[in-house]
């Protein structure tokens, strides 16, 4: 039994749809959802509905009950995910699942050392939750999603072109459908126990090449500018942007200026059994 945690979002979904494609019958398949409302074309393929809350222990420890091999999608809440987590780790290893592929993301400093360490404190600590539960694991360090360029680009990137303080900085960017697909690949083949993955695309582009790929695609120029974490920051508020949204923009912006984002590994790759989409690809889709 593989039961995937997040299932009704969109990693989830794309992780039991790549489970079904490589041959998992669906009721050999459990989603873990918080109300069975929003499961209905999971169940409706025939995957079990699992009740439970990363808030709620006890529904965890009964929704895990019977599992051997668990995808946790780590949680979206960055306030309430370190005791999510745990809650998370301590119910499997209650319930005796066997088996947990969690998906982390790409780490090349230290949390500590992080322009995005309230991103990777949780990562870091329940990567080494899981590793002391004693349960086998394989820890699924995922690039940033390629998914989200344009909320980082702006609804109007080809009018007013890119502002981030990324300076040069680079970034592997990958399609969480990929990551999703890797996913399924280790939970349905051997030899994975107790490894760590980096999951990225090896193309690793600078804002700078995005818009150069915009400007093709456009057909003139679309800029990029890279001004001072600060002096970006009161941009956005002048343009009465969120607080929360600009912090998560400009910390985003600095780990990649600082190269927290780039990193080389062909794993994703090797798993796949053929190239992750490329940028370029993915831009002509969107902007075209």
């Amino acid at each position: 039994m593989i039961l995937v945690t997040g299932a009704t979002g969109e990693y989830g979904t794309h992780a039991i749809n790549f489970l079904l494609e490589k041959g998992v019958e669906p009721s050999n398949i459990s989603a873990l959802v918080r109300s069975e409302e929003k499961a209905h074309i999971l169940k409706e393929k025939g995957v079990n509905i699992n009740i439970g809350d990363y808030n709620d222990y006890s529904s965890l420890v009964e929704a895990f009950k019977g599992v051997d091999k668990l995808l946790f999608v780590s949680g979206s809440e960055i306030g309430t995910r370190e005791a999510q987590h745990k809650n998370v780790v301590n119910a499997a290893k209650e319930a005796g699942v066997d088996f947990i592929a969690y998906t982390s993301f790409i780490r090349n400093v230290d949390a500590k050392d992080s322009a995005i360490g309230f991103l990777q404190d949780t990562h870091q600590k329940t990567e080494q939750w899981i590793k002391d539960s004693g349960i086998d694991y394989t820890i699924l360090q995922n690039g940033l999603y390629l998914d989200i360029l344009p909320m980082f680009l702006g609804e109007n990137v080809l009018n007013d072109g890119i502002l981030l303080p990324a300076e040069d900085g680079k970034s592997n960017s990958v399609l969480r459908a990929e990551l999703a697909e890797a996913a399924a690949h280790v939970l349905t083949t051997s030899g994975h126990e107790n490894q760590t993955y980096p999951l990225v695309n090896n193309e690793a582009l600078t804002y700078q090449d995005v818009a150069n790929q915009l400007s093709n695609i456009k057909g003139e120029t679309v800029n990029y500018t890279s001004p001072k974490p600060d002096t970006y920051q009161t941009i956005l508020k002048e343009n009465n942007v969120s607080d929360e949204y600009i912090g998560m923009l400009t910390s985003f912006s600095v780990a990649q200026a600082k190269g927290e984002l780039q990193l080389e590994n062909n794993t994703l790759e090797q798993f796949l059994g053929r190239k992750p989409k490329t940028v370029k690809q993915y831009l002509i889709e969107v902007y075209s």
